[in-house]
């Protein structure tokens, strides 16, 4: 591992002003570690971010405000997630061990970088780590790839689970720039797809920093579901997953939101399947026909088709399991 040195900053502006291009944010550290070790990040600085950022969750009447350094955990058993967005804590569930969940912060959640095979082995050519030496996954191990939105650049997915349901719910991304400046991110726009430059991952300003994250208040508190399928139960990230939340009135379906991960660079919206369902009574038929929809113009890889069924498996369930919650 590469030396560094390391210092607590004591709020966002001390934050910001030590931050440089050969510096990092470290706040869990549950993904950074990781690539330390591997010598994939060799930052020559850490800058502790767990004082200078909130850590609070506040809510008012229209959204839900949850601070940079809100642990995993917190989003689990929080009144105010459970009462008005509890897709949210059922999404960091399905994630990582509870171990891991104590450490990870929600800013951190969203910056955690892929899981591919080919971006953790050094050895192996990888365009999100080397820009320009290729994507080794392209045509070899390409299993857990993605589905959608992919390119000959990189088809690597985002891994997180918290991230599946702030893209169904619509969130917001607060964060604030080396200037001072504010920021503010709509969630559809944050993570972004390989496109020329694979390596970047995320649509935030180089030093800025994240400092919290807003979920409108809508209806789906009472009707949503999270269906992640993985190779082995035990905390292992998802081959596909389905964030689904209807707001229902009487029999019909007035409005839907459907995201997956495992699927693409970022968590990913099914935003035809969704203006399908609208105005629909629920049945099986409908939310068949509605994953048939999601699934019509897939292309996917040479060794990762079987995630076809397995992706419309698992919208037909979440939208059934949308009814019982």
């Amino acid at each position: 591992m590469k030396p560094y040195t390391f210092e607590k900053a004591a709020n966002i502006n001390t934050a910001l002003r030590l931050k440089n291009e050969k510096a990092q944010f470290i706040a869990g550290g549950t993904n950074l570690v990781d690539l330390l070790k591997k010598n994939i990040a060799q930052p020559d600085a850490l800058i502790d971010i767990t004082t200078a950022v909130s850590n609070e969750i506040s809510v008012s009447k229209k959204n839900i405000s949850i601070g940079g350094m809100v642990r995993n955990t917190a989003l689990t058993t929080d009144k105010n997630i459970l009462q008005n967005t509890p897709l949210i804590a059922k999404a960091v569930l399905a994630g990582a061990s509870p171990q891991i969940r104590n450490m990870a912060s929600t800013a951190g959640n969203l910056l955690q970088r892929t899981r591919c095979i080919y971006f953790y082995d050094v050895t192996m050519p990888c365009n999100k780590r080397n820009p320009g030496s290729g994507c080794s996954a392209l045509k070899s191990e390409n299993n857990m790839s993605a589905l959608v939105g992919y390119n000959e650049q990189c088809v690597a997915v985002h891994p997180s689970d918290l991230c599946v349901g702030l893209a169904a719910l619509d969130a917001e991304v607060f964060a604030t720039s080396e200037n001072k400046k504010k920021i503010k991110i709509l969630f559809k726009d944050f993570h972004k797809l390989p496109e020329n430059t694979p390596s970047l991952d995320n649509t935030l300003p180089q030093n800025a920093l994240i400092t919290h994250i807003e979920i409108p208040i809508e209806p789906f508190s009472k009707n949503f579901a999270y269906v992640k399928l993985r190779e082995r139960t035990s905390y292992a990230f998802a081959l596909v997953s389905v964030a689904s939340a209807l707001h229902l009135e009487g029999d019909k379906i007035i409005e839907a939101r459907l995201a997956s991960g495992g699927v693409a660079h970022k968590p990913w919206r099914w935003y035809e399947a969704e203006n399908y369902l609208k105005g629909k009574k629920p049945s099986a038929e409908i939310f068949a026909k509605a994953a048939s929809i999601a699934i019509e113009n897939i292309k996917p890889l040479s060794k990762n088709g079987y995630k076809i069924p397995m992706l419309k498996g698992a919208i037909e369930t979440a939208l059934q399991n949308s009814l019982k919650s």
